[in-house]
């Protein structure tokens, strides 16, 4: 279970190109389980966020990448933070998983969201429908994706998906833990109630208290155990040696973004940036709001594997 989770977000780093580009994406990878990230975690999109970088910024896709790094990994879960389910037949994602769980000897997770990235539907000629038809197309998805990560074999006839007797062969080497992304009140957080053992919220810190509401309550509706459900707070940071250090390591960071001053102002006030203690300050501030632990992500300086250590070491003191 996530309470500790690295993000990997980006994949466009300075002087870094395609033939260099796994070395430095495994080496995030292995300094995140060297210091105490339980998760390692990929984004699922194919173009770059606009928060990020502009759409043509390196986009690796997530399974191939998450399958290349459990060779890389011994022990951290591994995970996309999150799975779009718009873009794979559910069958086939429960295929891809339990894949993973094999080839990393029992470490696959599953994250999944709804999917919202309009841009990457138009290009790539993906449906991407109205809001109501991607979160019907989610549920409709966990009815086939968890039996069949769970050995069963599933019998759908959806309005937008149909299994029948969908076999998964081998089946996965442990139990894959399924974690849903997303704050919405009404349908993720139900969705979170009645099917996953994970929540990850990305939210305002403030709406914390009355999203774990919102979740407490869905499950009293449902019969579910609110304590069974882990609940991780998605942050992106900026960690360095000294606070100096890392306000200069994001000003670098934001320069390789290509994007404009505006953008580059809002996508700062996004992050937490500073020394150990003052990172710990405010991931301590976090966790007392009720979550379990943290996704963090490290876009401006990640591609750095010391500072992803210094995240992990800190972030663990908070959680011991």
């Amino acid at each position: 279970m996530t309470r500790l989770g690295y993000q990997i977000p980006n994949f466009t780093y300075p002087g870094v190109g395609p033939d260099g580009l796994f070395d430095a994406v495994a080496a995030q990878a292995q300094a995140a389980e060297r210091s105490g990230f339980d998760t390692v975690l990929v984004m699922d999109h194919f173009y770059q966020l606009g928060m990020l970088g502009t759409p043509d910024h390196y986009m690796l896709e997530a399974y191939t990448t998450l399958a290349a790094l459990a060779r890389e990994t011994s022990s951290v879960r591994l995970s996309a933070l999150v799975t779009g389910n718009t873009y794979r037949n559910p069958a086939v994602l429960a295929k891809q998983v339990t894949a993973l769980d094999v080839v990393s000897g029992g470490r696959a997770q599953l994250g999944i969201g709804a999917g919202w990235f309009e841009l990457e539907h138009d290009s790539f000629g993906i449906e991407f429908g109205t809001f109501t038809d991607r979160f019907e197309k989610l549920e409709e998805s966990l009815q086939i994706v968890i039996p069949m990560l769970r050995g069963e074999r599933p019998t759908l006839e959806g309005r937008h998906y149909q299994a029948r007797e969908a076999m998964n062969e081998p089946p996965a080497v442990g139990r894959i833990p399924v974690m849903i992304g997303g704050g919405g009140e009404r349908k993720t957080l139900r969705l979170v109630a009645q099917y996953a053992d994970e929540s990850n919220l990305i939210c305002d810190d403030a709406d914390i208290p009355r999203k774990l509401e919102a979740l407490a309550g869905h499950c009293d509706a449902l019969g579910r155990d609110r304590s069974e459900i882990v609940v991780s707070k998605q942050m992106s940071c900026c960690i360095a040696p000294t606070h100096d250090q890392a306000v200069a390591e994001l000003d670098a960071g934001m320069a390789l973004t290509g994007l404009d001053e505006a953008t580059q102002a809002a996508s700062r006030a996004r992050f937490v940036v500073g020394d150990p203690d003052e990172v710990g300050e405010k991931l301590a501030e976090v966790l007392a709001t009720g979550v379990d632990g943290w996704t963090i992500n490290l876009p401006a300086n990640g591609h750095i594997p010391e500072r992803v250590e210094l995240l992990g070491e800190t972030a663990s003191k908070v959680l011991a």
